[in-house]
């Protein structure tokens, strides 16, 4: 028995003879979140849909808590709380009203669920929006709804399809801080094809294109390939290229603006405390050395370029 609540293994789907998401596979564990990261048409909401058990696979299987998606549909569902990208809210009614019949149709039960709607709104901020109708709701507030609705049978599997598109700066915060907090009881997978956003809510990260997954690593691995080996260096009196070539371990120096020149250094290598004693003692008047990071967006290209490649 292992202690996987998520467990895809080969899913692949199958539009028309085309394969929108091919032999994708990975494992989740509680108190995990996992950003699914990926550009429009990526294959994202395909494979949450499929995780769901809200589309068949092609081929592979899905279980939750050790439970086949195919075999035992309505036992493994009963473990998922879904928000889909779409948000199945009823907008004429009031949050009360809504999370009530949300309960019911998560077969909380009859005895439970008053507890278990102010439950829901107490952990998404929602207690003094008790009787508000949903439409009159800011974007953020029915993105709120949306998760409570998701939570409220304490799954033990949570799936969030782009949870904060359309969300203004300051809502965009308050659902990742939310994110986090159900993250800290629960599995969560979210999927976005914001890049930042994993960085600041996840603690593992996938990234899928054109259906296949392309990085499958915890966060400070993803961080590792931003920060590779470079740095940036800033002199009053830059030396010529030909100079920072002589110093153990740099491989290349290139010039990028003003006095600001990037090397970069072997793998394994640890020239910065060199660089700082030659400058020191010829006088090129060093004022800033620092590691050189590769955006997010960087990153996300050079993985999705390798796979091109390698097709």
């Amino acid at each position: 028995m292992n202690d996987f609540t998520v467990e895809a293994i080969g899913l692949t789907r199958l539009y028309g003879g085309r394969e929108a998401v091919s032999n994708v596979s990975f494992n989740l564990s509680k108190g995990q979140v996992l950003g699914f990261l990926g550009p429009n048409g990526a294959g994202k909401s395909t494979t949450m849909k499929m995780l769901t058990g809200n589309l068949a696979p092609s081929n592979g299987s899905v279980k939750i808590c050790g439970i086949d998606m195919m075999e035992n549909p309505k036992e493994a569902k009963a473990l998922i709380g879904y928000l889909p990208e779409m948000r199945p809210l009823y907008k004429e009614l009031t949050v009360d009203e809504y999370l009530t019949i949300a309960a019911r149709l998560h077969r909380v039960s009859g005895a439970h669920i008053k507890k278990a709607v102010e439950l829901a709104k107490e952990r998404c901020g929602l207690g003094h929006m008790s009787k508000r109708l949903i439409e009159n709701l800011s974007n953020g507030y029915q993105q709120r709804v949306g998760i409570a609705q998701a939570i409220i049978h304490k799954p033990m599997v949570v799936i969030l399809d782009e949870p904060t598109v359309g969300l203004d700066p300051i809502q965009i915060r308050d659902i990742r801080a939310l994110i986090r907090e159900v993250g800290s009881e629960h599995s969560v997978i979210i999927s976005t094809h914001i890049l930042p956003e994993v960085e600041m809510v996840c603690d593992h990260v996938q990234i899928i294109d054109k259906g296949k997954l392309v990085f499958n690593g915890a966060i400070d691995v993803l961080k590792k390939h931003r920060i590779g080996n470079k740095l940036l260096i800033a002199m009053h009196q830059p030396p010529k290229p030909a100079e920072l070539l002589k110093i153990a371990g740099v491989e290349e120096v290139e010039s990028v603006a003003g006095h600001l020149m990037r090397v970069r250094f072997a793998e394994g290598a640890a020239p910065a405390e060199a660089i700082v004693q030659a400058a020191v003692a010829k006088g090129w008047g060093l004022y800033q050395i620092a590691p050189d990071q590769t955006s997010l967006e960087d990153v996300f290209v050079q993985l999705t370029y390798q796979e091109q490649v390698g097709a």
